[in-house]
C-alpha cells in the first residue's frame, strides 16, 4: 500500500470507525450491550484498527531505516576507497619517483661502494613500497568490516594479524559502547588503529601493545578517547614529522577530516603513544 494512501487511512479510519461504533450501539445494540461494556469496547475496537494500519506503516519505517543504513555504509566505504586513492597517490607514488631518481643515481655511481649503497636505499624504498601496498589493500578489504562482524572481533583479527607478522603481542582494553560510533567513524578509527600498528611494526622494534578505548565528554557531548601505546624504542624528537613518513600524515589527515584530535608522544626508548580524542564528525 502506498505510504500516502496508508497515511489517510490512519487518519480517517479510526475516526470514522468510532462514528460507526457509536450510531450503530444506540440504534441497534442498546439492548443487547450495555453503556459501560459499550464504553470499554470503543478505545479496544480504536486500538485494533488503530494497530492493524499501524503495522504497515511501522513496516515502510523498518525498511526506510534499512536502507539508510546500507546508503550511509556504502557512503563511508565510498569516502574511505577514495582517502585510500590519496593515500596511493601521496604516498606510493612519491615513493616510486623516489626509486626511478635513484636507479639513475646507481646507473651513475662513480665505484663499488657508491652503487652498493645506493643499491641498499633502493632495496630500503622497495620495502617501504611494498608495505604501503599491502597496508592498502588491507584498508580496502576493511573498509566494510563494521557491518560484516562485529567490532571486537575486527581488533581481535587485527591484533592476532600483529601477532602473527612481527610476535608483537597486543592487548585490547575496549569498553566503548559499539553504538556511541557511527559506521563511518568505525571504518576510520580502523584505519587509524591499523596505521598505528603498521608503524609499531615496521619502526618501533616492540615487543608488546596496548589499543584501549573510553567514552569521553568533550564539551559537554560523549564522545570517546582511544590511546595506542607501545613498548618499543620510540623517536627522536622531530623524527615523526619527516619527510617519507606518509603513515603518521596518513593518520592525521584521518583524523582532521573526522574533526578529531590526534597527538602523539614518542620518546627515545621509552615507546610511543597515539592518542584520538573524538569530536564531532564532520
Amino acid at each position: 500500500m502506498p505510504y500516502k494512501w496508508l497515511k489517510f487511512f490512519i487518519l480517517w479510519i479510526p475516526t470514522i470507525t468510532i462514528g460507526l461504533w457509536e450510531y450503530v450501539r444506540h440504534t441497534i445494540l442498546l439492548s443487547y450491550v450495555s453503556m459501560d461494556l459499550g464504553n470499554i469496547l470503543a478505545p479496544i475496537l480504536v486500538f485494533l484498527i488503530t494497530l492493524t494500519l499501524l503495522r504497515g506503516l511501522f513496516a515502510k519505517l523498518e525498511n526506510t531505516q534499512e536502507a539508510l543504513q546500507r546508503e550511509r555504509v556504502m557512503k563511508a566505504s565510498f569516502e574511505h576507497r577514495e582517502q585510500l586513492a590519496r593515500e596511493l597517490h601521496d604516498g606510493i607514488s612519491q615513493s616510486l619517483f623516489l626509486l626511478s631518481v635513484k636507479l639513475d643515481r646507481l646507473e651513475q655511481a662513480g665505484s663499488v661502494e657508491d652503487a652498493r649503497q645506493t643499491a641498499e636505499q633502493i632495496r630500503g624504498t622497495f620495502k617501504h613500497v611494498y608495505e604501503d601496498v599491502r597496508q592498502s589493500i588491507a584498508n580496502l578489504q576493511s573498509a566494510a568490516v563494521p557491518t560484516d562482524s562485529a567490532w571486537m572481533d575486527t581488533l581481535l583479527a587485527l591484533s592476532e594479524e600483529m601477532r602473527n607478522a612481527s610476535g608483537i603481542q597486543v592487548t585490547i582494553n575496549w569498553p566503548l559502547p559499539e553504538s556511541q560510533l557511527t559506521n563511518k567513524e568505525q571504518v576510520e578509527l580502523l584505519a587509524i588503529i591499523r596505521e598505528a600498528l603498521m608503524n609499531i611494526r615496521k619502526h618501533a622494534n616492540a615487543t608488546t601493545a596496548t589499543i584501549s578505548c573510553s567514552e569521553a565528554v568533550l564539551a559537554g557531548k560523549k564522545t570517546f578517547r582511544c590511546l595506542i601505546k607501545d613498548n618499543g624504542s620510540g623517536a627522536v624528537e622531530g623524527t615523526l614529522e619527516a619527510k617519507g613518513r606518509y603513515g603518521i600524515k596518513m593518520m592525521r589527515a584521518r583524523a582532521e577530516q573526522m574533526g578529531w584530535e590526534l597527538t602523539i608522544i614518542s620518546r627515545a626508548r621509552l615507546g610511543t603513544e597515539v592518542e584520538i580524542i573524538g569530536g564531532r564528525s564532520k
